[in-house]
């Protein structure tokens, strides 16, 4: 893992964070995977055309400062570079489910697309066996950039020097080689990319977003989430939205992609799409005599998440920094299982196409400490 670049391969328990054996699934199911991940995607994009139309930001837990840049990010149909879809089901006979879409700041990028593809080859297997073009994909995705839907070999050379910065916050590896991985990403796509801490960056109101080196830039990614923005740099917020409707920078991904975050749009979806195979019913409010898992909309890792009874009694939960939020409430589904009492999540990342698959380990309620879990075709 070192080898490759993956320092952040045991947790802080010092059990490995990479399982040292692979899960195995059919040349269907991975199919399976990738319809479910594209058919979702446009549902996704209706829903929050329905959220834009009825301003449902409330009820999705958006911050009230962000709902300008999120309009104006949508309205100029902003490229979203890559989100990944967690999934309940797909093998052992099970079907798929959406549990949700992390489509602002989602991580196992790196394991995915490179890690996973490495176990093969360190292992003498065939490399090819695996649902996994993630990065041909993301070069395919910053491309789009300047194409947009348009085929990528339109990519004029023109544009092909146009600058990239990528921020992540201090002291993070594993966030730090994910958006490094990236600028690697974007530069083999012929842009010109930079790397700085996000408090290095600097910000511009009406121009836009600067390197360390007081270089302008035309496009900026940071990995960090758009909600933590609003909430804890109010000054910062306000400086982005008069980059976003007067300035030169764009940001990825796109200030809309909340939207496909927030876990509110479950319940939008369920309400547009009941008849759909892939959903779960879901509402704000606890749902009538059915075994159910409350979470907070806008959560991540699994973090202050209940599972319910019929009878609304708390079979199990996590603690964490989201108690305050408000909850959405989904009908639970078993995740597939083994041996050992392990349940399995997929995750299919999205990048103009579903284009990777890669599944996490762990217990009933998959949060910061589930295992990574490489898979192979067969």
């Amino acid at each position: 893992m070192e080898d490759i670049g993956m320092s952040w391969h045991t947790d802080q328990d010092g059990s490995g964070y990479i399982a040292n054996d692979l899960l195995e699934l059919s040349e269907t199911e991975a199919e399976a995977y990738y319809e479910a991940a594209n058919t979702l995607y446009d549902m996704y994009v209706d829903a929050a055309q329905h959220v834009i139309d009825n301003k449902l930001y409330y009820e999705l837990g958006i911050p009230s400062n962000l709902v300008a840049m999120i309009e104006d990010s949508w309205d100029r149909d902003d490229w979203q570079l890559y989100g990944r879809f967690d999934l309940a089901g797909g093998i052992d006979g099970q079907p798929i489910k959406l549990i949700e879409f992390n489509a602002d700041t989602p991580t196992s990028l790196f394991e995915t697309s490179i890690a996973q593809w490495a176990i093969l080859k360190a292992n003498g297997m065939d490399e090819s066996s695996q649902f996994n073009n993630l990065h041909e994909m993301l070069q395919e995705s910053f491309r789009r950039l300047i194409t947009g839907e348009a085929e990528t070999v339109e990519f004029a050379e023109q544009y092909a020097g146009q600058k990239i910065l990528f921020s992540s916050v201090r002291s993070l590896p594993e966030d730090e080689q994910t958006v490094r991985y990236l600028q690697s990403v974007a530069s083999e796509a012929g842009f010109y990319s930079d790397f700085c801490y996000l408090d290095e960056a600097g910000f511009i109101e009406r121009e836009g977003v600067f390197n360390a080196d007081k270089q302008l830039a035309d496009y900026w990614f940071k990995l960090y989430p758009w909600e933590a923005i609003a909430t804890e740099e109010l000054e910062l917020t306000r400086i982005l939205e008069k980059i976003t409707l007067h300035g030169h920078t764009r940001i990825l991904n796109p200030a809309y992609t909340l939207l496909f975050q927030s876990q509110g749009m479950l319940k939008v979806l369920w309400d547009a799409y009941p008849d759909s195979p892939y959903l779960l019913p879901a509402d704000f409010d606890p749902l009538p005599s059915v075994k159910q898992v409350r979470k907070p909309l806008l959560g991540r890792e699994g973090a202050n998440t209940q599972v319910l009874d019929a009878q609304g009694r708390v079979l199990a939960e996590t603690d964490g920094q989201y108690a305050y939020q408000k909850s959405v409430y989904q009908q639970f589904v078993d995740f597939p299982t083994d041996a050992k009492g392990n349940h399995y999540q997929a995750g299919v990342f999205y990048a103009f196409d579903a284009c990777a698959l890669g599944f996490r380990r762990g217990g009933v309620i998959l949060d910061n400490m589930s295992k990574f879990i490489a898979h192979m075709v067969v």
